[in-house]
């Protein structure tokens, strides 16, 4: 036997499956919706747990005399499914229509992810219960394996597009395979197995088909290879980009360079803008398929650029004497080109996307085409808006925020149950605080006459935050005007917060450009609003009543915070049930709709698939074993299947305001979770819990410690805020590991339980605790949603305190009550 080659081909099939989970929620943004990671997550447990149940189902199947022959043919079963689910996924387009044939496509969609993910559970399933090798190393380089796995993951988005990630996992999983082929543990089968297992046998071949295809498709500039057919609805083979860059935030591309048809892309063109002059020439970004940025071919000639002016998200630089701005959202360039054009000396562009920076840079592909070398005064920053904002010591007269997030949010549902760092009450209180003494914060979003919900939820979240300041009368430093498009449709706002009350040269500046310009005044300091509703909130002066009022309406326009950071959900879940299905809302209530809608759904067919593929197949293991500890077992593993799932959930959802993109929390919360759980289930081997105290005692520990976060965790988030972005990733491995360590002896603890009474359904419980998981993905998200991460964080732990009555149900094996009961089973 090779032991090296077996721990080698673990280490393979354990670090592909994290990569493949979080290779998944990156196409799920480019090509669906970015909320869909609970998706990914539900799926994968899903066919890791189904994988499981069939090699108990098929057990007299499996034995160690063919253990690297089985391993090596399912490993390369799970490299082939990945493949051929990637040729089938990227043929889909999943929408959110009404109709059966929708139903299909996310069915197949399910299945498409989850198939890999039955292989991996195979193998490692096998991988543990099969073989001669202690199982605390065994799982030891499991954990190893799957840790590096969700770091290994930013390396292959960062170098490769979203299909070639894939690809390269599949060809790490088949180099699994031909690891376990060489282990020597056991031999292949006496008969001659059927052709379509011995294509199985060719794990070298296939090693070397792999990575032939992930590297050509990595080549391919022409979208010959895999690459998705459609993204959010939209055809992607029809035109070849001039630019396309994947990584680990994004899809961006870029179109080549062209004349204006009519007049140049503005946000909020102004009524009275006529073009003139030269046209120049621009190019347009698309950032995962919905949100949009242009770059203007200026060429370092701040003159060709005075279009600028009439776009009403730049209305704040019509403010005499501002010497220094900061832009969060770099984008293309076009507000940093609008500071200097107002005559800002001094700009600093803060982007959380590296590709921007990297093309705006004097060698990048924009460098020469936009020129802001030429133009001078200007500042790049790679890093995470409100952390480096926490972290400078530098006052702002301006701080600048135009359309982040863009229109996706309302217009398709996009962002509607992702949660957002920037629009939160404590990240605004920071953007507050970078101000110099009659400095403004400025923010466009969308506006609509017939619908203000959007408007009034950025409007009551100026108010809280000036209210959280000191300030008394917040109405005194609010200044708020819209573009009107027409009768219909939405258009775009502006709204101006001034860190001081505005005086009267400061109004005379902004009311003499509106009306030049000929947009609308919203609010204006002593003046009464148009809207009754925005007039209302904008003269609160108690954050209480300012909550109670904003969130009496159809549509939530409460403040959001960092505890419930959802600024693009503004549908109560019981609104979506009102509404029904006969017709959709328009407006901001149709993006929220579809993505609940769409959540909902999800949840039915995860539902269906888990009685499928784990409840109805595993029920005959509960055959003759008692109604007590049928019940007692059940109640026990949903409990910590439920219970784990919704602190994961939670601490996802809230690190990622914290770290600043989804695609960090996954990776560092995945990390710690797994890591630290897998040791404390190392740790219930030697430090056993048999007894009703010492069961109390981790019960305690373990609920307690994940109840106190919502106490102490926040606050210290918050304060932290300002940290480099390594310091940040070691605070939330330091906050998450106790929890895991804690919560790792929960499932092998339970099973020590069960099998100490009769461990023939043991395969049920393990079943139904991934079952629990798998549902419990899509209930923790809408539970955030309605009532704040710390809720689902806190409803975890109280799954962990409900295990005391469920083990007492089935017993402690340490107690004469449990050896007695031992006694019949044997």
């Amino acid at each position: 036997m090779r032991p090296l080659n077996f721990y080698s081909g673990v280490f393979c099939i354990t670090s592909a499956t994290l990569m493949l989970q979080l290779i998944q929620t990156r196409m799920l943004s480019v090509v669906v919706w970015y909320h869909l990671a609970f998706f990914v997550i539900s799926m994968a447990m899903l066919g890791l747990t189904a994988g499981a149940v069939w090699v108990y189902l098929k057990g007299s199947r499996f034995t160690a005399k063919t253990l690297s022959y089985d391993l090596a043919n399912f490993s390369t079963a799970f490299a082939l499914s990945a493949v051929i689910g990637l040729a089938l996924q990227v043929t889909l387009v999943p929408t959110s229509r009404f109709a059966f044939t929708t139903v299909v496509i996310w069915l197949e969609l399910a299945l498409v992810i989850a198939a890999p993910f039955f292989f991996s559970g195979v193998v490692v399933s096998l991988a543990l219960t099969r073989s001669p090798f202690p199982i605390g190393r065994v799982y030891g380089i499991d954990l190893i394996g799957a840790a590096v796995g969700c770091f290994g993951v930013l390396v292959l988005l960062n170098e490769f597009n979203g299909p070639t990630a894939i690809l390269c996992s599949a060809a790490l999983v088949s180099l699994g395979a031909v690891l376990f082929a060489n282990s020597g543990v056991g031999a292949a089968p006496t008969a001659q197995p059927a052709f379509p297992v011995r294509i199985l046998g060719w794990h070298r071949a296939w090693l070397v088909v792999l990575v032939a295809v992930a590297a050509l498709n990595s080549a391919d500039t022409r979208r010959m290879g895999f690459y998705p057919i459609f993204a959010k609805a939209t055809m992607q083979l029809d035109a070849l980009p001039w630019f396309e860059k994947w990584n680990s935030f994004s899809r961006i591309v870029a179109t080549r360079p062209a004349l204006p048809v009519s007049a140049p892309q503005l946000s909020g063109p102004s009524p009275a803008f006529v073009p003139s002059g030269a046209p120049v020439p621009q190019s347009g970004m698309s950032i995962d398929s919905d949100a949009g940025t242009v770059a203007y071919g200026i060429e370092g000639d701040l003159a060709r650029a005075s279009f600028l002016k009439n776009d009403i998200t730049n209305l704040a630089y019509h403010l005499p004497d501002l010497k220094s701005a900061a832009v969060i959202g770099v984008g293309g360039g076009r507000d940093i080109l609008a500071a200097r054009l107002f005559g800002v000396p001094k700009v600093t562009g803060i982007e959380v996307n590296p590709t921007f920076i990297d093309l705006l840079r004097p060698d990048g592909l924009f460098g020469p085409f936009v020129g802001m070398e030429k133009i001078g005064g200007i500042t790049l920053v790679v890093d995470e808006a409100r952390s480096w904002l926490a972290r400078s010591r530098e006052q702002f007269d301006i701080i600048q925020m135009n359309l982040i997030d863009t229109w996706a949010a309302t217009g398709a549902g996009a962002f509607s149950l992702s949660e957002n760092g920037l629009y939160t009450v404590d990240a605004w209180e920071i953007f507050l605080r970078r101000l110099s003494a009659d400095g403004v914060f400025t923010v466009s979003r969308w506006h609509a006459a017939q619908d203000v919900a959007e408007t009034g939820r950025i409007l009551s979240l100026a108010v809280a935050s000036l209210l959280e300041l000191g300030v008394r009368e917040p109405s005194k430093h609010i200044f708020l005007a819209w573009l009107r498009p027409g009768e219909e449709g939405a258009g775009i706002s502006t709204l101006i917060v001034s860190r001081a009350a505005f005086t009267e040269a400061q109004l005379q500046s902004l009311t003499t450009a509106i009306d030049r310009l000929k947009f609308e005044p919203l609010i204006l300091p002593g003046r009464k609003s148009p809207s009754e509703t925005l007039d209302r909130i904008v003269n609160f002066t108690n954050r209480a009543d300012l909550e109670r009022f904003t969130g009496s309406f159809r549509l939530d326009m409460t403040p959001p915070t960092d505890n419930r950071p959802f600024f693009f959900n503004q549908l109560p879940f019981s609104q979506v049930f009102a509404i029904g299905f006969t017709e959709v809302p328009p407006g901001v209530r149709k993006g929220n709709f579809l993505a609940t809608a769409t959540l909902a759904g999800l949840f039915v067919m995860a539902l269906l698939l888990v009685l499928a593929t784990i409840v109805l197949p595993l029920r005959n293991a509960l055959n003759d074993v008692g109604r007590r500890l049928a019940v007692g077992g059940t109640a026990y593993f949903v409990l910590i299947g439920v219970g784990f799932m919704l602190v994961e959930i939670g601490l996802l959802q809230r690190f990622s305001v914290f770290l600043g993109h989804p695609t960090y929390s996954l990776s560092v919360v995945l990390f710690s979770l797994i890591l630290s759980a897998g040791i404390g289930s190392l740790l219930s081997d030697s430090l056993r819990i048999d007894s009703p105290l010492s069961f109390s005692v981790w019960v305690v520990m373990t609920s307690g410690y994940v109840l106190s976060q919502a106490l102490w965790v926040p606050p210290l988030l918050l304060a932290l805020d300002s940290e480099t972005l390594l310091v940040r990733c070691l605070v939330s491995v330091a906050i998450i590991t106790p929890a895991g360590l804690l919560m790792g002896y929960g499932f092998p603890t339970g099973m020590s339980f069960i099998s100490a009474v009769d461990n023939r359904p043991t395969p049920w419980f393990w079943g139904i605790n991934g079952a629990a998981s798998v549902l419990a993905s899509a209930t923790g998200v809408a539970c955030s949603i309605a009532y704040g991460i710390g809720a689902t964080i806190s409803l975890g732990a109280i799954c962990y305190l409900l295990l005391l009555p469920a083990a007492f149900v089935i017993g402690f094996p340490g107690t004469a009550a449990g050896s007695r009961r031992t006694a019949p089973a044997a």
